[in-house]
């Protein structure tokens, strides 16, 4: 089912990992990709209920890579969760200018993480 499908976009392989285990628990299935090109490829290959980006990536980096998925009918409303240690105010107002739909701080825990994407997903 797609709405329970998520795309992780970092390119810390920890941070992916830590993902995919700790929705993975939560029967979550998620399709890790290692930069926002990456993402792109897999966000427009497949349906995804939700996409979790890093913005600091190699290549393309989360908001551009969020700009390209807002361009695209099948992701125009797909919720996009930044995860990030980025905090400041103006590249979190950035993030939501290009379609952001929510924001999380790293270090993250995994009971935020979840709440988030419950939330949001169900």
């Amino acid at each position: 089912m797609a709405s329970r499908k998520i795309l992780a976009v970092d390119d810390s392989v920890s941070i992916r990992k830590s993902i995919s285990f700790i929705l993975g628990q939560e029967d979550f299935e998620v399709v890790e990709a290692e930069n926002g090109a990456d993402g792109l490829a897999k966000a427009t290959a497949d349906k995804f209920g939700l996409i979790i980006t890093d913005i600091n990536m190699p290549i393309m980096d989360g908001i551009q890579f969020i700009k390209e998925l807002r361009n695209t009918a099948e992701h125009k409303f797909t919720p996009i969760i930044v995860l990030t240690t980025e905090n400041q105010e103006s590249k979190m107002q950035e993030g939501r200018d290009a379609g952001a739909t929510g924001w999380i701080v790293k270090p993250f825990s995994s009971e935020k993480l979840i709440a988030v994407v419950k939330k949001i997903i169900g």
